[in-house]
């Protein structure tokens, strides 16, 4: 098979710990600062860390247009974010099969958008126990680009039952008004609650707020992109 983006140890070396990573494109998700600050920080012969292009992300497109190209195509009825979901489980089932990755040592992640991406993902395979999201969007709504159309099917707070279990940590400011921290917390909230209900009652789902830096409070800084790295790190290796 034609391998996706990724850095690590050749696929020669047999299956191996993988964390799957999204941010913009695979390229400045695994390559370009400071998107891929928890790839550095993650780097190791015993890992891989693969990273697929989200759509309308990559060479010739601005990551800036990307969510409004997003609400567009799905306003057409395309299933575009669909289309997505089923193209990168896809891939993972045949890493996982072809023995590139272990099928018990598995994490997924994201920043913003990709967070939102992974945290779909992670619901439709069942090895995939570990979440990882920075500054995660949690709800189309909440960004400029889609509060006419909401697509609140795709909202996380809808995925919680599916959630319940796997480990789940997010990092968001405490004021970030691009993805909304309100939301977050209330996703989180929710999926506590469901996993309560179905009496566990330590559930491992954590939300980590830290001062809010940036354009609309959405940045992520060095120390926090290390620490998720470093909680990856103990699941991993």
């Amino acid at each position: 098979m034609i391998l996706p983006p990724f850095v690590g140890p050749q696929a020669g070396k047999g299956a191996l710990p993988a964390l799957f990573y999204f941010a913009l494109s695979a390229e400045e998700s695994l390559f370009q600062d400071p998107f891929n600050q928890p790839v550095m920080a993650l780097q190791s012969d015993s890992l891989r860390i693969f990273s697929f292009s989200l759509p309308f992300h990559g060479e010739g497109m601005k990551a800036d247009d990307a969510l409004t190209h997003w609400a567009k195509t799905m306003e057409q009825g395309e299933p575009l974010l669909e289309d997505f979901f089923a193209y990168a489980c896809n891939v993972i089932e045949n890493l996982i099969e072809e023995g590139i990755v272990l099928k018990d040592k598995i994490a997924i992640a994201g920043l913003s958008r990709g967070a939102f991406v992974a945290t779909h993902i992670a619901t439709r395979i069942d090895a995939i126990q570990t979440i990882l999201g920075f500054s995660p969007l949690t709800k189309l709504s909440c960004c400029k680009e889609f509060i006419h159309f909401p697509h609140q099917e795709l909202d996380l707070e809808t995925l919680a039952p599916r959630l319940v279990g796997k480990k789940l940590r997010y990092y968001i400011g405490n004021h970030d008004t691009r993805v909304s921290t309100r939301s977050c917390f209330e996703f989180i909230e929710k999926l506590v609650t469901k996993s309560s209900i179905e009496r566990i009652r330590s559930a491992p789902v954590e939300l980590n707020l830290f001062p809010s830096i940036g354009r609309h409070g959405h940045g992520t800084p060095p120390e926090i992109f290390k620490d998720g790295a470093r909680w990856i790190k103990e699941r991993l290796l």
